[in-house]
C-alpha cells in the first residue's frame, strides 16, 4: 500500500494523468472516498493521460460513460462508473457488462469498493480522503497483479 498527499484538485487531475500513462485495456480501478474527495477529478486525469475523447463528468445519473480514444490517444477506451446509485446490487452491475468492457478498455468505478472487486481480482483500490484542511491522500491499495506493477508515485 503506497499514500500520496493531493494539495489541490490539480495535483489529483495529475496524478491520474500519471495514471493514465501506466494503466492498459483490462485494467480495473475502483474509486472510494466520500462526497468531494476527488473520484471525478482522478478520472479526469485519467482520462488525459489515456487521450480519451470528450469532457469527463460524473456519471451519477447515467450510471456509465464511455470514453473512445482520440485520434493522438493511447487507443485504449475508458469507461467511467458510478457505482453509488446501484446500491451494491450485484445484479444491476452484471447489467452493465463490466466484464465485456474489461477486455478492451480501463474501467474506473467511482464507489466501487465493497461492489465491483468481483469484476476482476487484479484490481487497483483507490481511497480518497479530504481532510480538514482540504488536503487530499490517495491511498493505493493494489491486488492480485497490480501487486507487481509500478505505481505513478
Amino acid at each position: 500500500m503506497k499514500t500520496v498527499e493531493l494539495p489541490l484538485v490539480e495535483d489529483t487531475e495529475e496524478f491520474g494523468r500519471k495514471l493514465g500513462e501506466v494503466v492498459r485495456a483490462g485494467d480495473l480501478l475502483l474509486l472510494a472516498g466520500p462526497l468531494g474527495a476527488g473520484k471525478t477529478a482522478l478520472v479526469r486525469g485519467l482520462a488525459r493521460g489515456l487521450g480519451v475523447q470528450g469532457r469527463v463528468s460524473s456519471p451519477t445519473f447515467v450510471v456509465a460513460r464511455v470514453h473512445e480514444p482520440a485520434e493522438d490517444g493511447r487507443g485504449v477506451r475508458l469507461v467511467h462508473v458510478d457505482a453509488y446509485r446501484l446500491g451494491g446490487h450485484l445484479d444491476e452491475l452484471d447489467d452493465l457488462d463490466l466484464d465485456t468492457d474489461l477486455v478492451d478498455a480501463v474501467v474506473a468505478v467511482e464507489w466501487g469498493e465493497g461492489v465491483a472487486e468481483r469484476l476482476n481480482e487484479d484490481h487497483l483500490l483507490i481511497r480518497l480522503e479530504r481532510g480538514t484542511d482540504d488536503v487530499r491522500t490517495a491511498q493505493l491499495i493494489p491486488h492480485g497483479e497490480w501487486s507487481s506493477r509500478p505505481l505513478p508515485v
